[in-house]
């Protein structure tokens, strides 16, 4: 029995599904990564508004590809970021849509 050809034979078994547990981390790793900026630059956004700037002069200054929607109601102004993340594992974008749509969101009250 050639202990050769079996080793390869359980390689070629196991590695598709390795690579989709590496792909699968990168990719979960880089949805938490962009989340973490989006709610880094809500910061920069909301100093921004307050010092008086418009929509495109806050979406210029915080240098990042977003959009960006911000809704006034009587008691709350509610600040959206928007970022679509590409997913490259393939079968995820069954579980998550492709493009991933991350949405940071932060309220604050009129006192």
């Amino acid at each position: 029995m050639d202990k050769k050809g079996q080793a390869l034979v359980e390689f070629v078994i196991i590695l598709p599904i390795f690579l989709l547990l590496v792909l699968g981390v990168v990719d979960l790793g880089k949805i938490m990564y962009q989340r973490t900026m989006l709610e880094g630059a809500m910061s920069d956004v909301v100093s921004l508004y307050e010092a008086g700037k418009s929509e495109e002069e806050i979406i210029r200054d915080i240098d990042i590809e977003v959009s960006l929607d911000i809704e006034e109601s009587d008691q709350a102004i509610t600040f959206h970021l928007l970022k679509e993340v590409d997913i490259i594992t393939p079968g995820l974008n069954l579980i998550l849509d492709n493009p991933y749509q991350l949405d940071v969101s932060r309220s604050i009250s009129y006192e």
